[in-house]
């Protein structure tokens, strides 16, 4: 199985901890496309700050993330799944798995990235800023520019089995399955459940903590439809589209009855 994961837009300090070393990523495939992304984004942030703030869409209040940019080969590295916070983090708590569920989370959980592409929650990297929206100046828009990257890297890295994608839109883009790929892949949504409307907050957390009790059950399903059955195993409400065509991603709706 493997996960298709949002980053998060907040995230935790780099600490004291060993700079990055770029050739110890996962997906090395990656690499060349990681260090033109990395090296645009240190020049931007060490040259005209309010140039850097306007490209990556900062606040006033957000000023110091260009500074933090800036320092990205010499700051500290910490794991990614330390680095990235937020809801669906929070609820994800990989902190508090057990040793064969953190074994299962290494392995199967992929965070999609404007600067690095995509990480394994164990690769070490710093503290950065830098959405998949945004465009730099000299590479444009950054879900554009890791298309032909991915579509080298991500076909092998799904294996044979289910590609469970909880990417938000602009980190779909970067990659979207095709073909054999696609039909193995379940794309989901959490609805409110007596309205049918998408929720936002309770979404990711719902995803977070769906993907928690796949990982401590040790549950891996083969397909979509044995997610289907998994996650109703598990407590959940689901309904599952199975796709019109070969080829094409099943669509599960989870429904839950409280929003907050």
């Amino acid at each position: 199985m493997l996960v298709l994961l949002p980053p998060s837009e907040g995230k935790a300090s780099s600490g004291r901890g060993a700079p990055l070393k770029p050739e110890s990523l996962s997906l090395p495939g990656l690499a060349a496309a990681r260090e033109a992304v990395l090296a645009e984004l240190v020049d931007l942030c060490a040259g005209d700050e309010e140039k850097a703030r306007e490209v990556l869409g900062l606040s006033e209040g957000l000023r110091g993330e260009v500074a933090k940019n800036a320092a990205l080969r010499t700051a500290g590295a910490r794991p990614a799944g330390e680095i990235y916070t937020g809801v669906l983090y929070d609820a994800l708590d990989l902190a508090s798995l057990d040793p064969a569920a953190k074994r299962r989370a290494a392995r199967s959980l992929l965070v999609f990235s404007g600067l690095w592409g995509a990480v394994r929650v164990t690769d070490r990297i710093p503290s950065y800023r830098c959405s998949m929206g945004v465009r730099l100046p000299g590479l444009g828009a950054l879900g554009t520019y890791w298309r032909g990257p991915m579509a080298e890297v991500l076909p092998e890295a799904a294996g044979s089995g289910l590609v469970l994608d909880l990417r938000s839109a602009a980190y779909a883009a970067a990659w979207k399955p095709k073909g054999e790929v696609a039909g193995r892949t379940a794309t989901v949504r959490v609805l409110h459940a007596p309205t049918r409307k998408v929720v936002s907050h309770f979404n990711k957390a719902t995803k977070g903590r769906m993907v928690r009790s796949l990982l401590a059950a040790g549950i891996a399903p083969a397909g979509p439809a044995e997610l289907v059955e998994a996650l109703r195993e598990l407590g959940y409400e689901v309904e599952a589209e199975a796709p019109a065509k070969a080829g094409q991603p099943w669509a599960l709706d989870v429904l839950v009855t409280e929003v907050h």
